[in-house]
């Protein structure tokens, strides 16, 4: 989609572009969001927090005093509004304007769904401890046993999030949600948990034991969705767990660091040679002049180190360039699975050498691709400007599919 706000600057366009999509679910109100962004210089990461927090901050104290579903509906784009601010910050892991933001968001969003019938915060035991998500019990729920979609974010997204992007709406067409926080995503990294880890089938492995536990849930009808990295996690977690009846890739990723390779001045192979090299000062100055370059590279860098504790952008590299199906994985996967692609991705182009059709083109299993275009206000990074057609979309196919 043309840039409305931020022409020189990519990530602060798509940040804002996606709080104005939460709006699809009542996780944000345009006026509101644009007139946050409008007091935003490009490329000002303290600019863009005080920003967002205010805004976040007196919508809270607002809703707080307001009616009970007046309060509900504030403090859901409250939550959102707090996650906004604290999105630039990371590469600084000990700046406490970080957590602050994100614990009112968190404390918002379950003072706003405490008024919600059938969403509950949930704890699944993993490893030494626990990772947080939310289960949406099935609307209308009759007789027997319901499809159940799982759902998670990627790099950098949370599972509070999902409630404006799938839960909901998976929820009213009569499947059971669950949502969660996995190793390195905000739930965990935010409170001294795991770090990311790309073996994504050792995560869902719990989760699905916790959730199958409960007798409502179908236990031959679980799907697994993946948002944005998740469109790797997702489908590399199918490839080993047995137990799923179809994966939801939205959108495909097929190697996860060629996307930050392409801005530096090298060959994707001999960059992630480099990478892993135990010194390269030469290649330690070519990140540095590319993520000077490039906002995109500069955000992804410094999130990157936050998320996968790595001390150097060059280590960071390292370590992303693990996740990626070119071990042959994808075809591994047995249920069917729905590779989603944005033609205008702002990390991996839709062409016939993309992240979400090299992935497609590996798979063995039954498969379906779906592209969201300029025309339908669907072709940014996972569709944050057309939620509604993407649900829509996605959960058709999961009723022909499961």
């Amino acid at each position: 989609m043309k840039q409305l706000m931020f022409q020189d600057d990519p990530s602060f366009w798509f940040e804002t572009l996606r709080n104005l999509g939460l709006a699809a679910y009542g996780g944000s109100d345009v006026g509101e969001v644009i007139a946050t962004a409008s007091r935003v210089t490009s490329g000002d990461y303290d600019g863009w927090h005080d920003a967002w927090l205010s805004t976040a901050e007196r919508l809270e104290t607002e809703a707080r005093a307001a009616h009970p579903v007046s309060a509900r509906d504030g403090l859901l784009r409250a939550s959102s509004y707090y996650r906004a601010a604290e999105f630039f910050l990371h590469g600084n892991p000990g700046d406490p304007r970080i957590d602050h933001a994100y614990e009112r968001g968190v404390a918002c969003f379950r003072d706003a769904i405490a008024h919600l019938p059938d969403v509950t915060p949930v704890e699944i035991p993993y490893e030494d401890t626990v990772l947080h998500g939310y289960f949406y019990r099935a609307a209308g729920t009759g007789p027997g046993p319901r499809p159940t979609l799982v759902m998670h974010n990627g790099f950098d997204g949370a599972a509070e999030e999902l409630h404006f992007f799938g839960a909901l709406g998976g929820q009213e067409r009569g499947y059971h949600v669950l949502t969660f926080d996995g190793p390195g995503q905000p739930a965990a990294v935010h409170r001294n948990g795991p770090a990311f880890r790309p073996d994504w089938e050792n995560v869902v492995g719990p989760v699905l034991d916790f959730l199958t536990q409960d007798p409502g849930v179908d236990p031959a009808r679980i799907a697994l969705l993946g948002v944005s990295l998740g469109g790797y996690l997702a489908p590399r977690a199918a490839a080993y767990e047995p137990r799923l009846a179809a994966v939801v890739a939205l959108d495909g990723v097929f190697d996860a660091v060629s996307a930050l390779t392409a801005h530096l001045p090298l060959p994707h192979e001999e960059a992630v040679r480099r990478a892993a090299a135990e010194h390269d000062e030469e290649m330690d100055r070519l990140i540095a002049h590319a993520r000077a370059r490039s906002p995109i590279l500069r955000w992804a860098l410094d999130h990157g180190r936050y998320v996968t504790r790595t001390s150097t952008d060059r280590e960071f590299l390292a370590e992303y360039a693990r996740y990626t199906f070119k071990d042959g994985s994808a075809g591994k996967i047995s249920c069917p699975v729905l590779v989603c692609e944005a033609t205008d991705d702002l990390f991996y182009s839709a062409t016939e050498e993309s992240d979400p059709r090299k992935f497609y083109r590996h798979l063995a299993a039954p498969r379906t691709l779906l592209s969201f275009t300029e025309e339908e206000g669907g072709d940014a990074h996972c569709h944050p400007g057309a939620i509604r057609l993407a649900v829509a979309r996605i959960f058709d196919w999961l009723d022909d599919t499961i």
